[in-house]
């Protein structure tokens, strides 16, 4: 590969990544909340065969439930803003090379 294509798929995948995080903090920190408490609680009432009580333990285990949640919301969207970015990059690289490809055909006719 060569450096100048290396180059635009680090900056597309930087770019992708800082996209996804945004789109993560705007629009995945409330459902990442949602859905790893959720699924915590579904949990813990499974394992205690049917409701659960307020107590410090289910606070505490939700309350990680919580922060995995989180956490895998922000890591699917930064891997996939990174993969986007990514493709970004190799498109713009392809479409870049279509045209340097032209204008050495052209060159190489003049001479």
């Amino acid at each position: 590969m060569k450096e100048g294509r290396a180059n635009t798929m680090k900056v597309g995948t930087k770019i992708g990544a800082a996209i996804g995080a945004v789109v993560f903090l705007v629009f995945g920190s409330v459902p990442g909340f949602y859905f790893g408490s959720y699924g915590t609680l579904i949990l813990l009432s499974h394992l205690a065969g049917g409701a659960v009580e307020p107590t410090t333990l289910v606070r505490m285990v939700t309350v990680v439930g919580i922060l995995l949640g989180i956490f895998c919301a922000g890591a699917v969207s930064i891997v996939l803003g990174s993969v986007f970015g990514t493709v970004m990059g190799y498109v713009v690289d392809l479409i870049s090379g279509l045209g340097k490809a032209k204008e050495t055909a052209e060159a190489k006719a003049h001479n």
